[in-house]
């Protein structure tokens, strides 16, 4: 599908980072847009700043009730929904024996959960229409998971699976799906536990800029593409993984650091 003047967008986890990049790539081109996250405030700054009229919505992505009202007012609001962004993602990096139970089910919730919530209520507007596109913010990490996120990492992977079926599943629909494989992108991420990143951690304000991602993203939109990956490393590394997962660790310890890949068998 063509992003253009008029097409309505749907995008959780619109206020910061990836999402709000999207958000900015997609204005620019006309559409008009349902931000959605859990507070609204930097929400509201963000579409007074964007060109057109768009919808600032209360929605937390771990709720199915908020998420069903968020996308169902969104659609009767601006008469119907083109383009569904399952963005809405949170971190808890350390190691697993270490980290509390409930910060580990917070991100099950916010990203496999929150996709899954967005996707249902939002299918059927556009099956019902018999056309659109949805995208899912999977991760890196969803193609090779790392010590000290290794719950993040399932959640990406679940996205994953889900998102690379679901693909198969639409044939013939009209409705399409884009699944974005982001690696280490300068945003807000992790502002929460810098002071306990791990040893391989490569991001912060030196990684790849978000409005970059953004462009790919709606480039794959309208080019119906499977997948995206960005920067291009991520899709050499889920290569190398897949192949062989001990010279998948073999190339990380020379990227990263043996943190990368403790274990050598």
């Amino acid at each position: 599908m063509q992003v253009t003047r008029g097409t309505r967008a749907f995008v959780t986890g619109a206020s910061r980072g990836i999402g709000r990049a999207l958000a900015g790539a997609l204005a620019a081109r006309g559409a008009t847009l349902g931000l959605a996250a859990r507070s609204t405030g930097e929400l509201a700054a963000l579409a007074a700043e964007l060109p057109g009229d768009h919808h600032v919505l209360e929605c937390d992505v771990a709720d199915a009730a908020s998420t069903q009202a968020a996308v169902d007012g969104f659609a009767q609001r601006a008469g119907g929904l083109e383009l569904l962004v399952a963005n809405a993602g949170i971190t808890h990096y350390g190691p697993f024996r270490d980290q509390p139970l409930d910060k580990a089910l917070q991100m099950s919730q916010v990203n496999w959960h929150g996709t899954l919530h967005t996707v249902h209520f939002g299918l059927p507007h556009l099956l019902e229409q018999g056309r659109g596109h949805i995208v899912v913010v999977s991760s890196g990490a969803g193609l090779r998971s790392f010590p000290q996120a290794a719950v993040y990492g399932a959640t990406k992977a679940a996205q994953r699976m889900f998102a690379e079926a679901l693909r198969h599943e639409l044939a013939d629909t009209g409705v399409s799906l884009t699944t974005v494989y982001p690696g280490e992108i300068a945003t807000a991420l992790h502002d929460h536990e810098k002071d306990r990143m791990p040893a391989w951690y490569r991001g912060g304000p030196q990684a790849a800029p978000a409005h970059e991602l953004a462009e790919k993203i709606v480039a794959a939109i309208e080019d119906d593409e499977r997948a995206v990956y960005h920067p291009a490393l991520v899709r050499a590394l889920g290569i190398a993984h897949g192949l062989n997962p001990k010279a998948g660790d073999a190339l990380l310890r020379r990227l990263r650091g043996n943190s990368a890949a403790p274990r050598r068998d």
